[in-house]
């Protein structure tokens, strides 16, 4: 019979790994994405050139990526969540004082040939660095005051760094993760309740000290946006117009005039989704929600089947991490709050965000090939 962390020394050759890869998670992505291909081939007006060519070729590089870090020892990131934690946050804080502004906002910075948007790589970083930390802590631990301390400061110093950008749909997201796996690692709802009062009761003060003034416009326009249809509430009002133009079964695919004619804001980007509507109307949404949700079901059942804390948290934190950028983009484009910023994961144009995504996959698939691994809880990674 094998002993206690037996199977936690078992060494899995590479075959070993490639045989317990998630080939059905592999295969969801890869068609995700193909359809996100798709949609920057048609908003472009039926050509390759300029999005949809750049980002075949950064998917390539993120499929290749997301393979080398599934192969790799979940212990191996338990070991270096931390450094990669603090690598993050330093490019967080060098975007503060050297980082490049476009469009009114400061979230890139210049790495030698390479522009970054470290709030993207922090997501994942944030998610292992507390996944780590709540391993090596009992339930109880948890909401200790002073034990509570270290995973509210981790949470909170990227959220102000990348709140002063400003961006706000990303700061939402790094919240919501961290308070999730708080949640998921068992804190007591004796500090939920007060905190949830607590930053109902922040909102007026937020809005008078925090949010920039064209911040507030895209409050006040999702609260009415039809008293500005021309000017602060078009994006919204065209984003609509192009989800309900396409019915039940959409106008089909590079009919989608609201693209075609320019009549989308960004429509490369945060709302391309409302591009995919117009073009494949409510059965092919609903399919897409279908994919998306099959899998999130992926990344909960290779959480459950993990044998250790850190391997739960991170499963759970990436699948949330993914949920949440889903929920926001499509409530935003809908319509059902304010425009905040955040793009539709594998679909929307961009290259940070999408190597961040398949960088978070192939950790969950790493977690997913070594969920026999059991993680002894005061380890701190390959033992």
């Amino acid at each position: 019979m094998l002993r206690p962390y037996a199977a936690a020394r078992r060494h899995l050759s590479i075959a070993d790994k490639l045989y317990e890869l998630n080939w059905g998670l592999v295969l969801l992505i890869a068609i995700i994405a193909s359809i996100g291909i798709a949609m920057l081939y048609s908003v472009a007006g039926g050509s390759w050139s300029p999005w949809a060519s750049s980002q075949a070729i950064k998917l390539v590089l993120g499929f290749f990526m997301m393979i080398v870090v599934a192969m790799v020892d979940i212990r191996v990131w338990m070991n270096i969540a931390y450094p990669f934690y603090a690598a993050s946050l330093l490019l967080l804080l060098g975007v503060e004082l050297m980082g490049m502004a476009h469009l009114g906002a400061q979230r890139w910075i210049t790495l030698g040939p390479l522009e970054l948007q470290p709030s993207e790589p922090m997501k994942i970083a944030l998610i292992l660095a507390l996944a780590k930390f709540m391993h090596g802590q009992s339930v109880e631990d948890i909401s200790k005051p002073l034990r509570l301390m270290v995973p509210l400061a981790m949470i909170a110093m990227p959220a102000a760094l990348v709140a002063m950008q400003p961006n706000l749909g990303t700061t939402i997201i790094l919240v919501l993760d961290g308070c999730s796996l708080l949640f998921l690692a068992g804190l007591s709802w004796w500090w939920i309740a007060p905190v949830i009062t607590g930053v109902a009761a922040a909102i007026p003060v937020a809005w008078r000290f925090v949010l920039h003034d064209y911040q507030k416009a895209r409050v006040m326009t999702f609260m009415n946006p039809e008293s500005d249809a021309l000017g602060a509430g078009w994006n919204i009002t065209q984003a609509k117009i192009a989800v309900g133009s396409g019915g039940a079964a959409g106008k089909g695919f590079l009919q989608g005039t609201q693209s075609r004619l320019n009549f989308l804001p960004e429509k490369q980007t945060d709302f391309i989704i409302t591009n995919f509507a117009e073009e494949f109307g409510f059965v092919g949404c609903i399919a897409l929600l279908i994919l998306f949700g099959t899998v999130i079901g992926y990344g909960v059942q290779t959480a459950i089947q993990a044998r250790s804390q850190f391997g739960r948290l991170v499963a759970m934190g990436i699948t949330l991490n993914f949920f949440f950028y889903i929920m926001i983009n499509g409530m935003m484009v809908m319509g059902l709050i304010p425009v905040v910023g955040i793009p539709m994961p594998l679909i929307s144009y961009g290259g940070t965000a999408l190597l961040a995504v398949m960088f978070g996959f192939g950790i969950l698939l790493s977690v997913h090939i070594h969920r026999q691994v059991e993680i002894p809880r005061h380890s701190t990674g390959i033992i």
